[in-house]
């Protein structure tokens, strides 16, 4: 990334769900902030559905996922990603994980041989049991200064309503995740920098899988110190998995980290608290799905973390719960008796 990108830059962002709308609005925002200073930054906003992009060119609104709620102006939408892509000099991922391979393979050609990737999603790829950044760089043959993420306590709906918010941008590159950090920031996000890509990417993931055993939790009628506790050992979990893989472990302390989770576990607008809650309340897995509109990455992402978790060696009590509910018929009561006779251990058993 030079001194020019900074100075004039095109971003697209590709996939216009709920994060990737609000986050493709933050840097429009962002945008007006830069303009001010002498900057020129152009956004566009790829999506599949020509209603929505049609809605955010002509009333500068997502109806699917925001209605009411006004975008920049400066925001434009198209179907095609060839015309998103072209002149992009950072290129920004926010469609579901497991589609993220056979996206990035369509896209190859009309991405540009100097544009930096930026990926949005918490998840680990079924099969090769990859990290987004991962899969980004195996499809695009990228070096690791041109591939980031962006991760933290980011609930889309408060974010679009322009209310505070923090991430972190990360990229082993420090030039990399500095120059993101300008081009993100606005007056109500603000982003940190950290070269921790392995333990970023693991805090978003992980927290999804903890999201949907707190969620089961809540639906079946549990208080506060069940929560709290599924959280913090979650955490745990999530910090043991991490440093097995070379991340530091003060990140999962951090927003990526701690600050994911809380925001995750809390909140009722999370997607995977949210399913787990529904499936805790007695619904079957089919009846949540069916309800489901947006995609909760926990529920499939689960798999290949616990076998990316047993690969290493690493002991994931509660993904190993969340895969038999999800995906092997176990009733959330018994879930929660096989969690609860495991033999005792330290608290900082493995880590």
């Amino acid at each position: 990334m030079t001194d020019q990108m900074s100075a004039e830059v095109k971003v697209a962002v590709l996939g216009s769900g709920s994060w990737g709308t609000t986050f493709a609005n933050i840097v429009a925002d962002a945008a007006d902030l830069r303009t001010a200073e002498g900057h020129k930054t152009e956004v566009v906003l790829w999506g599949r559905r020509a209603a929505v992009v049609d809605a955010i060119n002509e009333s500068a609104e997502n109806p699917d996922y925001f209605p009411g709620i006004t975008l920049n102006g400066r925001l434009r939408a198209t179907t095609d990603p060839a015309e998103a892509l072209s002149g992009a000099r950072v290129v920004v991922l926010a469609v579901p994980s497991q589609t993220l391979r056979g996206n990035l393979a369509s896209w190859r050609e009309h991405i540009a041989e100097d544009a930096v990737v930026v990926s949005l999603m918490k998840g680990v790829e079924l099969g090769t049991l990859m990290r987004m950044s991962q899969v980004v760089g195996e499809v695009l043959e990228l070096p690791e200064e041109r591939i980031a993420v962006v991760s933290g306590p980011n609930l889309a709906r408060e974010i679009i309503e322009r209310q505070p918010a923090t991430a972190v941008v990360a990229c082993p590159h420090e030039e990399t995740v500095v120059r993101l950090q300008e081009l993100f920031k606005s007056a109500y996000f603000r982003p940190y920098t950290s070269t921790d890509l392995v333990g970023v990417e693991i805090g978003g993931a992980m927290k999804n899988v903890i999201g949907l055993a707190v969620g089961v939790a809540e639906g079946m009628g549990f208080g506060d110190n069940t929560k709290a506790s599924l959280i913090t050992r979650g955490l745990a979990e999530t910090t043991r998995l991490a440093v097995t893989l070379g991340a530091d472990e003060h990140t999962l302390s951090g927003l990526a980290g701690m600050g994911d989770l809380v925001a995750t576990c809390s909140s009722p607008l999370s997607r995977n608290r949210t399913f787990g809650e529904k499936l805790g309340a007695g619904k079957t897995l089919e009846q949540v799905v069916a309800e489901t509109r947006q995609t909760a990455e926990g529920v499939k992402s689960s798999e290949s973390i616990l076998e990316l978790g047993w690969t290493h060696g690493v002991d994931m009590p509660i993904t190993e719960a969340v895969v038999k509910m999800m995906h092997h018929d176990m009733s959330p009561a018994q879930a929660l008796l096989a969690f609860m006779s495991r033999s005792t251990k330290p608290e900082r058993y493995g880590v």
